[in-house]
């Protein structure tokens, strides 16, 4: 006798300004992907950032971000680039993303992957019980993390909102999109820290 059952597809997604992507975002991307043997994870580009905007943090045009982000998916097969929140008007919320993914996708199981870092504050995000019960949360660690915060981070959340959580270890990578700024407008070398495409990119549309 066949069975009906259709095997369901796991999606990772990997959401961020991403100004620009690099290295360390797509690290955390493959250890999600191979840790949990995912058939895909998508980069998500945020639209309008509701926290940076509020702290009046200055965020690269969306084009700029998105064919940054689209540069450093190139080649890599089990990598997708999601417009999602680009196409949406006003503050982009997790929520609402994962609110339409999952209508959109009913035979997807989703993993949103974030760092330890956000992680403990996700609690306070905007409507948290949409997020937790549309998704398994990815949390990245390191060896700098600390474990005890993070155990406790993760023991409350799902005792307040039924979350699952599975924490995947990854090597230290010390790189940040504030840190390859920097290095832009001080003349450094990015190489080590960005595909050759997105510097290539950044250099051409003098970015930063």
């Amino acid at each position: 006798m066949e069975s009906n059952t259709t095997k369901r597809r796991l999606v990772g997604i990997l959401g961020g300004t991403f100004d620009p992507i690099h290295y360390g975002h797509l690290g955390c991307a493959r250890a999600a992907y191979e840790s949990l043997g995912l058939d895909e994870v998508w980069l998500v580009p945020t639209g309008r950032s509701y926290f940076k905007t509020r702290l009046n943090l200055h965020v690269s045009e969306p084009e700029h971000r998105l064919a940054m982000t689209k540069l450093a998916a190139e080649g890599v097969p089990y990598l997708r680039v999601s417009d999602i929140e680009m196409q949406r008007e006003g503050d982009t919320y997790t929520a609402d993303t994962l609110r339409i993914l999952t209508e959109a996708y009913p035979d997807t199981d989703f993993y949103y992957i974030v760092g330890a870092d956000t992680l403990i504050h996700m609690g306070s995000w905007h409507d948290p019980e949409g997020v937790f019960s549309r998704c398994t949360i990815v949390v990245i660690t390191r060896s700098d993390t600390e474990e005890e915060t993070l155990q406790e981070a993760i023991e409350d959340l799902t005792a307040r909102f039924s979350a699952r959580i599975v924490p995947v270890a990854i090597e230290n990578i010390d790189i940040s999109s504030s840190e390859v700024r920097r290095r832009v407008e001080a003349g450094e070398s990015i190489s080590a820290m960005v595909p050759a495409a997105v510097e290539e990119y950044i250099r051409e549309k003098k970015l930063y």
